[in-house]
């Protein structure tokens, strides 16, 4: 999707996201009182048959080796990334370890890394033990049901790199259940399918701070 198009979507979005804007929204967030009154389950399936596909398809996932280098051209983008992150972490190498993982968990989902990091700015804002009012745990914010589900009962989602394999491979799901179109697979996602807040918050933290080329 490129900027131009977002923008366009952006513009069409609900009354109350443009009355309020992303500021409001991104702002709640921080406070913390957006995870207690208004966090959805990340993965959440909205039924038998959508849950059925989808264990079948992480399972696959989390089922493959785990031995994933860093190529060289991605050291452009942990630089310029680190950077952006240092509001959220201090520590440098921390910031480098995290930003490694979810490039290589992104690439590997065919995702793009820096929507990757728009996303767990919303559902987390970057605390690998963050738990909402559902369940949900870890950076992406992954419903725990799933590890019953594909067999994997001991992982544990509040390591980053397990909790990156799950999102990830969560959101290409959606995002091939969709076609490729972001707002629909981020609403699913989030398990708002059908309206436009959550989508709108992912895509205002990539444009405000992540955005590195047209998606």
């Amino acid at each position: 999707m490129s900027i131009n198009l977002y923008n366009n979507i952006f513009r069409a979005l609900s009354s109350t996201v443009r009355t309020v804007g992303a500021g409001f929204w991104l702002a709640l967030i921080g406070s913390g009182a957006f995870f207690s009154a208004h966090a959805h389950a990340g993965g959440m399936p909205r039924d038998e048959q959508e849950r059925a596909e989808m264990r079948v398809f992480l399972k696959a996932a989390i089922d493959k080796s785990d031995s994933f280098a860093d190529r060289f051209d991605a050291e452009v983008w942990l630089l310029d990334m680190s950077t952006r992150l240092a509001r959220f972490m201090p520590n440098p190498e921390e910031r480098l370890d995290l930003l490694r993982a979810i490039h290589r968990e992104a690439k590997r989902a065919q995702l793009k890394p820096d929507l990757v990091l728009a996303l767990i700015q919303v559902e987390s804002r970057f605390d690998r033990y963050a738990v909402s009012r559902v369940g949900a745990q870890g950076l992406m914010q992954v419903m725990p049901f799933w590890k019953n589900d594909i067999g994997h009962p001991d992982d544990n989602l509040t390591d980053v790199a397990t909790n990156l394999r799950y999102g990830c491979q969560i959101l290409k799901y959606y995002m091939q259940k969709e076609d490729g179109r972001w707002m629909q697979a981020l609403a699913r996602y989030n398990g708002s399918y059908g309206k436009l807040w959550y989508p709108s918050l992912v895509m205002d933290a990539w444009r405000d701070r992540w955005y590195a080329g047209d998606l």
